[in-house]
């Protein structure tokens, strides 16, 4: 029981921040509400609205709270009653001052909006859920349709809302955001109900218009009028000559009816389906191309090449080899071999040395780009030779970040009888030596050195052998003789 008795003091604590902590944060909204709606002069007298009048009753103070009902009547004080239905604040507040300083001249009535009223309004229709939503006077239509609520059917050009007193209007959202009509999107009021309808075409543009993207198109909108009003029109680049159309509904086909149209469909209001897609090409894709393939970067920050590349690249008429690659030097690194390029053009294979084209900026090359070639960059090889103690020396391609033993590895390894203790000499192409710490770069020679004694030992001692036996036995033989 003690223990429970102080784990509840605690609790009781923390609950009691979180209810201040909380009852601030409502203030809080509450207070930024009620400044939002004194500043707005679209703010619309609503039931439950909280007013606080003040006057001077001649030399009394007089503090009198409204709150608004449904009828709308206001009585103020006891100076007079107002029908407050359908005005804005502003207007209440007019003529509730002008009763009070008609009664008492000089009493510097003033009327304040202290907690605007929160109500409810119906969802339903094209939605996930239908559902009643709280909100307040300042609430546009739009900010309560949110996507989470949505289905890829519900219709943003046709969302009605009807009102208590039965009276139904139609919106279009769509006109609100692109082009600020906010006469599409209003305020909503105690009981409204909002009805998302379904769509009845939706179709799509990409390319080469200035506002691509889907759009849901009215009755009797057509091609025209999704190109120069929904898409805002063509691009300098476009090239309407080529416009592309894929029809999925009522296709006998999977992948849909391409219909290719010209400039004269967009001029004459060429019909639309639900769902078609529409591109509209560029110019550009009329350039020209050519192709380069092997020891090439496809980005300046790529990493280092291991694989070739093949990449499609456009070019403009006249244009030589020289600028090509000028233009381009981004596509080359180390092991990119440009003094051995060539051209494939038809069955032709023709040397190409991009040396001079990348290092001298006058240098003009004699050949022109021509649609369809196939500039080749072979990958230049690098080796790094093992010699000395090892089974298979011999020169092995380079791989970059490998290590001294990663070569000697290639050679088979150390001959045990030959090297102890994998002692090695390490020798750069600029004659420099290198420790094994030290990074392996191409050209490199590593040398496995032969400095075992028991080797040498076992090489040459059967001859030394043989030699002492034959003195031995010279000498035995001479001994005898001359005994």
């Amino acid at each position: 029981m003690i223990g429970l008795f102080f784990l509840l003091i605690p609790l009781s604590a923390f609950a009691q921040e979180t209810s201040v902590t909380e009852a601030a944060r409502q203030s809080n909204a509450l207070q930024q509400s009620a400044q939002l709606a004194l500043s707005s002069p679209d703010y619309r007298v609503t039931a439950g609205d909280i007013y606080t009048l003040e006057y001077a009753a001649g030399t009394v103070p007089v503090v009198y709270k409204i709150v608004v009902d449904t009828s709308y009547r206001i009585k103020v004080s006891n100076l007079g009653v107002i029908n407050a239905a359908g005005k804005s604040y502003q207007q209440l507040k007019a003529e509730v001052e002008a009763i009070v300083t008609n009664n008492y001249p000089l009493s510097g009535g003033q009327l304040v909006l202290t907690s605007p009223a929160s109500f409810r309004v119906q969802i339903a229709g094209e939605v996930q859920n239908s559902r009643e939503v709280v909100t307040w006077a300042l609430a546009r239509l739009s900010g309560l349709l949110g996507d989470e609520n949505l289905t890829p059917y519900s219709s943003l050009r046709d969302v009605s809302v009807t009102s208590l007193n039965g009276q139904t209007r139609a919106y279009d959202l769509f006109k609100a955001q692109r082009f600020g009509d906010m006469s599409q999107d209003p305020y909503l009021r105690p009981g409204d109900v909002i009805t998302v309808n379904h769509i009845t075409r939706v179709v799509s543009v990409t390319g080469e218009v200035e506002r691509p993207g889907e759009y849901q198109l009215l009755p009797g909108e057509s091609l025209q009028e999704l190109v120069a009003y929904y898409a805002s029109g063509l691009s300098p680049i476009a090239d309407p000559s080529r416009i592309e159309l894929v029809r999925q509904v009522g296709s006998a086909v999977d992948s849909g009816d391409k219909i290719y149209l010209t400039r004269d469909a967009i001029n004459s209001g060429y019909p639309l389906q639900h769902l078609d897609t529409i591109r509209v090409p560029s110019i550009a894709e009329l350039i020209p191309v050519m192709f380069v393939e092997g020891a090439v970067r496809v980005t300046e920050e790529g990493d280092e090449l291991t694989t070739a590349t093949r990449l499609t690249i456009r070019f403009n008429a006249g244009e030589n080899y020289a600028s090509l690659v000028q233009r381009n030097q981004a596509w080359f690194s180390a092991i990119s071999d440009t003094k051995n390029a060539y051209l494939i053009r038809g069955a032709e294979r023709i040397p190409l040395n991009l040396n001079p084209m990348l290092y001298d900026s006058s240098y003009r090359s004699q050949y022109l780009v021509e649609h369809n070639d196939t500039l080749i960059i072979p990958f230049r090889q690098y080796f790094v030779t093992v010699s000395g103690a090892v089974y298979s020396p011999g020169r092995f391609p380079y791989i970059p970040d490998r290590s001294w033993d990663y070569y000697i590895g290639l050679a088979g390894g150390f001959l045990p009888e030959r090297n102890t203790r994998e002692k090695v000499d390490i020798v750069d192409l600029a004659g420099k030596k290198l420790t094994k710490k030290d990074i392996i770069t191409p050209e490199t020679n590593i040398t496995a050195r032969a400095n075992s004694g028991l080797y040498y030992f076992n090489q040459y001692g059967p001859v030394i052998t043989t030699v002492l036996s034959v003195v031995s036995t010279f000498i035995t033989v001479t001994l005898l003789i001359t005994q």
